[in-house]
C-alpha cells in the first residue's frame, strides 16, 4: 500500500543537533512576549474590556462596509459586525473601555448613575444611526466586572486543559514525557498570547478557542513523536538515546508535514475567503498550528534527552 509522502523515507535532520539553536529561538519568543505584555498590555476585546452587544434585524440587506464605518464614525470604540441566520440579521459589538477611578462610597454611586446614563445615551446613539426602522431583538452592556471574571475564567479554562493533557500523558508515557509535553504546550500558550500583544490582534472570546486549539493540536502532534520514541526504544535498547530520538523524529517527520499541510490549507481559505470575523479567528491558529510543530518536533522531544528515560523497559509487544 502507499501512501502520499511529502518528506522522503531515508531522511536524516539533526534535530537534536540543533537543539541549543531551537531552545534559544523558544527563549527569545517567550522573552519577547513577557515584555510586550509588560510594556503594551493585550488588545483586549469587548468581550474583556466591556462595551455594547446588539442583536439586530435589519428591515433590509445592510451595507456592511458603510455601516461599520457610521458606527466607528460615533467614536465609541472599535466596531464589529457579524452575520448570523441570514443577510438581514447582525450581531453588533461596539467596544467601550472604562475609565478605572478610585471614587468610594456617594462618589462611587454618583459616578455608578453617571456610567449608566452614558452607557444608555450610546445604545440610543447606536440605535438612531442604525434607524428605527429596524428590530432591536436584543441590547447588552457589557462591564469591567463581567470582563474580569471572564478573563479569571478563560485562565481557569486554559490551566485545566493543560493540566489534563499532563496527566494524560503522564499515565500514558511517562512522567519525563509529560514534563516535555506541557513545557511544549506553555511555550505554544505563551507564543500565541504573545501575537495578541506584539500584534494588532483583538483579544477576545475567539482568542481562548485559538489557544486551546493550539494546545490540542501540538499535543496530537507531540504524542505521535512520543509514541514513536517509545517504541523505539523497545525495539533499538543499545542505540544511544540523541541517535534514536532524532530516528524517531525523522520517522514521524513526514505524517507531521502532511497533517500541518492539510490544516493549513483549510485555514488558509477561511482566512482568504471567510470574511473579517473568519479571518481574524483563523490567522491567531494558522500562527498557531505552526509554533506548535516546531515545539512538538525541536522542544519537547529534544528536551527528553536531559530527564533521564529508562531504557529497555519489559513490555510484551503483541504485534505479529
Amino acid at each position: 500500500m502507499s501512501y502520499i509522502r511529502l518528506i522522503p523515507n531515508n531522511i536524516n535532520l539533526d534535530f537534536v543537533g540543533f537543539r541549543f539553536v531551537t531552545f534559544a529561538i523558544s527563549m527569545v519568543v517567550i522573552l519577547s512576549t513577557l515584555i510586550a505584555i509588560s510594556v503594551k498590555g493585550i488588545n483586549y476585546g469587548i468581550d474583556f474590556e466591556g462595551g455594547y452587544i446588539l442583536e439586530v434585524r435589519m428591515s433590509e440587506k445592510p451595507d456592511i462596509p458603510s455601516l461599520r464605518e457610521k458606527l466607528h464614525n460615533l467614536n465609541l470604540g472599535e466596531v464589529s459586525i457579524q452575520q448570523f441566520g441570514d443577510d438581514r440579521n447582525l450581531l453588533i459589538r461596539v467596544e467601550g473601555k472604562e475609565e478605572s477611578t478610585s471614587a468610594t462610597n456617594d462618589a462611587a454611586a454618583i459616578e455608578a448613575t453617571a456610567e449608566a446614563k452614558k452607557h444608555n445615551q450610546a445604545i440610543s446613539t447606536i440605535k438612531e444611526t442604525l434607524g428605527s426602522q429596524n428590530e432591536f431583538r436584543k441590547v447588552e452592556t457589557i462591564g469591567p466586572k463581567v470582563g474580569s471574571e471572564l478573563i479569571a475564567n478563560s485562565l481557569i479554562a486554559v490551566l485545566l486543559a493543560l493540566g489534563a493533557m499532563l496527566f494524560y500523558i503522564a499515565v500514558r508515557f511517562e512522567w519525563q514525557f509529560a514534563v516535555c509535553g506541557i513545557v511544549a504546550l506553555m511555550h505554544d500558550t505563551v507564543a500565541v498570547l504573545g501575537l495578541f500583544s506584539i500584534f494588532p490582534f483583538e483579544f477576545n472570546e475567539t482568542a481562548i478557542i485559538a489557544i486551546l486549539i493550539t494546545a490540542g493540536y501540538s499535543i496530537n502532534d507531540t504524542i505521535v513523536i512520543f509514541d514513536r520514541i517509545r517504541e523505539n526504544i523497545r525495539k533499538y535498547k543499545k542505540m544511544d538515546f540523541r541517535t534514536l530520538i532524532n530516528k524517531s523524529i525523522n520517522e514521524t517527520l513526514s505524517r507531521t508535514a502532511l497533517t500541518a499541510t492539510t490544516t493549513l490549507i483549510a485555514l488558509l481559505a477561511l482566512y482568504f475567503w471567510g470574511g473579517n470575523v473568519i479571518s481574524g479567528f483563523s490567522l491567531p491558529i494558522i500562527i498557531g498550528i505552526m509554533i506548535g510543530s516546531f515545539s512538538s518536533i525541536c522542544l519537547a522531544a529534544p528536551l527528553l534527552l536531559y530527564l533521564n528515560v529508562k531504557r529497555g523497559e519489559t513490555v510484551v509487544d503483541t504485534t505479529p
